[in-house]
């Protein structure tokens, strides 16, 4: 059976997705209160360093929580350097950056979400020079996070936010393809309800492959506050025997407590 999680960053812009923010053992502590079992972290690999890693598992220990994944949207937002970068000292600076992210996930029995950080194509960055880049970086982050028993998540955006991996069929394709083993699907509501022309046959299309999804309604609003069938959806999860988390990544509306609580309230009546 799947798990709740929600995401959290010490510091939250106001244009992000982020219900919970500020001290992270207030906000473990917060997301127990409110019934989620884990905390999704959003943050720069130079957050979490030793002193951290230390600190969180002392935390999590403590108060019987998890950390469902690292996310990495910040290096390519606070750098516009991706692992696609036509630039091969950038392209290898970023690979670095994303092996640190894999680093402490192996610390933290948890994997790592890969967004934006793949890049985008451009008329300065052509598919078959895209392609050349994110394929080479892509095949030795898997082997390195393979070795560290970690899993990389590779989310499924929609068309405004980037120009591939925008359906879990081109996703599936692309694992396929380069042979990724520790390369799973990221599945998130609110980017297929603009995509998909079928969310039910999106999940089936993941399958075992699957590795962990984003849960807000089609507003981006917390689950429950729009029009999405969560119940078709999450029982559709448990159809294709997914176990891993369900992360609430909604916009603090009307404030980010409420809104996690709200939440997680509703997507219980469906676990």
């Amino acid at each position: 059976m799947f798990k709740l999680s929600v995401s959290y960053a010490k510091s939250r812009p106001v244009t992000a997705p982020l219900p919970l923010c500020g001290d992270f053992s207030k906000a473990i502590r917060e997301a127990k209160e409110l019934g989620f079992q884990a905390i999704e972290i959003h943050g720069r690999e130079t957050e979490f360093d030793a002193a951290f890693i230390s600190e969180a598992k002392k935390i999590m220990a403590s108060e019987d929580m998890h950390i469902a994944a690292l996310v990495s949207g910040r290096l390519y937002n606070e750098t516009l350097i991706s692992i696609a970068d036509p630039v091969e000292q950038k392209r290898l600076w970023a690979v670095a950056r994303l092996k640190e992210y894999i680093d402490a996930a192996a610390e933290l029995d948890t994997d790592v979400v890969l967004g934006w950080i793949r890049g985008r194509i451009s008329a300065e960055l052509p598919a078959s020079l895209y392609f050349e880049g994110l394929d080479k970086s892509m095949k030795e982050l898997d082997e390195y996070a393979l070795e560290k028993g970690v899993k990389l998540l590779l989310e499924v955006i929609n068309r405004y936010e980037v120009d591939v991996f925008k359906t879990a069929e081109e996703t599936l394709g692309y694992i396929r393809k380069n042979g990724l083993k520790s390369t799973y699907i990221h599945l998130d509501t609110f980017h297929m309800n603009i995509e998909e022309t079928d969310m039910i046959a999106a999940i089936e299309t993941a399958g075992d492959r699957l590795g962990y999804v984003h849960a807000a309604d089609n507003t981006r609003l917390y689950p429950g506050s729009g029009r999405l069938d969560f119940e078709r959806i999450l029982g559709k999860l448990k159809d294709v025997g997914y176990e891993g988390f369900v992360n609430v990544e909604c916009f603090p509306v009307p404030d980010g407590h409420t809104a996690a609580k709200r939440a997680a309230a509703f997507l219980k009546k469906y676990i």
